[in-house]
């Protein structure tokens, strides 16, 4: 794949309990395109989130090689990569990770802080895509105040607000109703359409793998079947 901005060449993990090794991954090669949709597909346990985790750079690999956009991630020191994850990549988690403390504003915009972005900028970027997600005016209300679809559109907002070429979902509708499932969805795909870029999503949900350009199937910590789905022209 010429445009890939994910390359993983024959990835290596496992995972000492004490009492036994867990062959998590066993020689994984993957390669996403630019701007494309991946949903990675698998029964539990067959090594779905260990492979995002390692593709992402969040945990390490035992052997092989990941590139993302040119960059060996595992070649990086920790802090180096902790900082490039940041401005490079967004991340959407099942159970939100959303700061309780925090409002929907505040929340969006901690990883611009973070990355060194002044205050003003930093809340008029994340009051922006708050709005993009439809969800500006809820910016002062608290997660405990949000449904559990508003709160994933927060967490959608904070993983897009600094403009990431790539990002990272794991069972991003997991814990949501089939119709707010249908909004996250309808709301991912025409992010992905309109900002051209990389979505890698983990799920269980075969309605949710269909929206995808790609299904990568896995088993046993090995891809079975990287195909299409039934209607690739979503």
């Amino acid at each position: 794949m010429d445009n890939a901005i994910v390359r993983a060449t024959g990835i290596h993990k496992t995972y000492d309990t004490g009492k036994i090794q867990v062959n998590a991954l066993r020689g994984v090669d993957l390669s996403v395109g630019r701007g494309e949709m991946v949903a990675i597909m698998g029964p539990s346990g067959c090594g779905k989130t260990t492979m995002l985790n390692c593709l992402s750079g969040l945990d390490d690999v035992d052997s092989g090689q990941v590139i993302v956009d040119g960059v060996v991630l595992h070649d990086l020191p920790d802090d180096e990569r902790s900082d490039y994850r940041a401005r490079n990549m967004g991340f959407v988690f099942q159970l939100y990770n959303l700061l309780p403390v925090l409002t929907s504003v505040e929340n969006v915009e901690m990883p611009l802080l973070l990355s060194g972005v002044g205050a003003t900028e930093a809340r008029r970027r994340s009051m922006g895509m708050l709005d993009r997600v439809g969800l500006a005016d809820r910016a002062s209300h608290l997660p405990a105040e949000l449904s559990g679809g508003q709160r994933q559109r927060v967490t959608i907002a904070r993983a897009l607000v600094n403009q990431p070429s790539i990002i990272w979902a794991d069972e991003p509708t997991g814990d949501l109703d089939s119709e707010t499932t249908g909004e996250i969805m309808d709301l991912i795909l025409e992010l992905n359409r309109s900002n051209l870029q990389s979505f890698i999503l983990v799920t269980h949900s075969e309605e949710v793998g269909r929206m995808a350009h790609r299904i990568v199937r896995m088993r046993d910590g090995v891809i079975v079947d990287d195909g299409f789905p039934n209607n690739p022209t979503n």
